[in-house]
């Protein structure tokens, strides 16, 4: 039986025997020791923001001695809730129900709610309340500070509504969504390994179709430049610099929100396309430099990872389209065709060598026009090339449609699981013995078959 809908937007109608209560009634915001306070020397566990994920896991390895610990940071144990209160932290889920301490005492995030579970609430319960990404929207609607830094006051989430069923049914839902979690993840974990297998042969077909061409057991040639060993037959090694005919940085100006010219940016560069979202604009920009069809961008600053990525432009000048300083833009002539530099300077072999010549500094790397042009290419003849472009075209399709049903499952247990939470911790599903037992069954089934 459903009792009468309340006031609050993110919560539905409650069961009728379940009780309404609020957080500060059930549990205690940022508690003290629960125990004796640590002693001389005495270790303890420090979780910072990065070490908790956006699905409950917590990395409690890092251990530091009390005197080596900042004052300040919220003080947590075995058997308390985390919840991160900053944006984007709080959105994407970070929080934990602190399973296991190697310590007596942890310390965390000054951006952590901590939260001691009462002896009306069961702790895993509560963990999952608060994870609820329902409500966790509903939260983000009434944060509080400037923006970039905005937070769950304590005040908001002490007076969070909570629905509470019997300890024993709290418990019972608990133990459900621990099993039906545990089981949605491992199937998305297999999926993203999926994803990555995938990439990996792409990579090898692409790596092998540019070096080896398209012939099975081609006759080769030494070559030992860079990272080139051999090549086919008939086959160079060139500098890139000898392929384009032009090359030049992209804008510094600042862009924004709105604006005439679309700029694209570092972040627009994906998997040797670029993707058109998160755009910013200017309303002024040299004709020159609008963007042309074929032109190749190349991203000449970013983390070590991150530096040589490439993509074409594949929209032409009436596109209107410019790009950023960070960014280099070369035109090729007459020697290559643009689709066939774009799989090579994409391939692993090469953005590899790329990333070791790029000059280091804070957090970044510099792979200047100079570096980059020096660096060898092969350089099939343009027959080839174009038969090769043909052909790593039709795999890299075939792969691209895998990979989108792939991501798409993923996209449907993420929405399932989110949805199952909610359901669960506000009683618009109830949760049997019968359903715990038939979920614990079905996971130890699975656990068997993977060992």
């Amino acid at each position: 039986m459903i009792a009468e809908q309340l006031d609050d937007l993110w919560l539905d109608r409650m069961p009728s025997d379940w009780k309404r209560s609020r957080i500060r009634n059930v549990a205690t915001l940022s508690p003290n020791y629960s125990q004796t306070q640590p002693a001389s020397g005495e270790p303890c566990t420090v979780v910072p923001m990065e070490l908790l994920s956006n699905d409950g896991a917590i990395d409690v390895s890092n251990q530091q001695p009390i005197e080596e610990i900042s004052t300040g940071l919220p003080l947590f144990e075995q058997g308390d809730v985390l919840f991160a209160k900053i944006t984007p932290c709080m959105e994407n889920g970070k929080g934990a129900f602190v399973r296991h301490l190697p310590t007596r005492y942890a310390f965390g995030s000054t951006e952590f709610h901590v939260l001691r579970a009462g002896n009306k609430v069961d702790a895993q319960f509560l963990y999952y309340a608060t994870f609820n990404p329902v409500y966790r929207s509903y939260a983000a609607e009434n944060m509080v500070g400037a923006a970039g830094q905005k937070r769950v006051s304590s005040r908001f989430l002490k007076d969070t509504r909570l629905f509470l069923p019997p300890l024993p049914e709290q418990r019972r839902i608990a133990a459900f969504l621990d099993a039906s979690c545990a089981a949605i993840d491992a199937a998305m974990s297999a999926k993203r390994s999926q994803l990555s297998t995938l990439d990996a042969v792409k990579e090898s077909i692409i790596e092998t179709a540019v070096t080896r061409g398209l012939n099975a057991s081609p006759r080769l040639q030494p070559i030992n430049l860079d990272w080139i060993g051999s090549l086919p037959k008939g086959w160079e090694a060139v500098r890139i610099k000898r392929v384009i005919s032009r090359l030049d940085y992209g804008i510094s100006v600042s862009s924004q929100p709105e604006g005439k010219y679309p700029v694209l940016k570092m972040g627009n560069i994906q998997g040797g396309e670029i993707a058109f979202s998160k755009m910013e604009f200017v309303d002024e920009v040299a004709e020159e430099l609008l963007l042309e069809n074929n032109d190749l961008l190349y991203n000449r600053t970013n983390s070590p990872d991150q530096v040589g990525k490439a993509a074409l432009f594949l929209g032409t000048k009436d596109d209107a389209v410019t790009f950023a300083s960070y960014l280099v833009r070369l035109r090729v002539n007459h020697r290559i065709i643009p689709e066939f530099l774009n799989y090579v300077v994409n391939c692993g072999g090469f953005l590899a060598f790329a990333r070791r010549l790029a000059i280091p500094s804070v957090q970044q790397s510099n792979l200047n026009s100079t570096r980059y042009g020096r660096l060898h290419i092969p350089l099939p003849p343009m027959a080839e090339q174009q038969a090769i472009c043909e052909h790593l075209n039709v795999k890299v399709a075939a792969i691209k449609r895998v990979v989108t049903t792939i991501k798409t499952q993923i996209a449907t247990l993420t929405a399932y699981r989110k949805s199952l939470i909610h359901e669960c911790v506000t009683g618009q599903r109830r949760i049997t013995e019968a359903d715990l037992r038939a979920i614990q069954k079905k996971t130890s089934t699975v656990a068997k078959n993977t060992v």
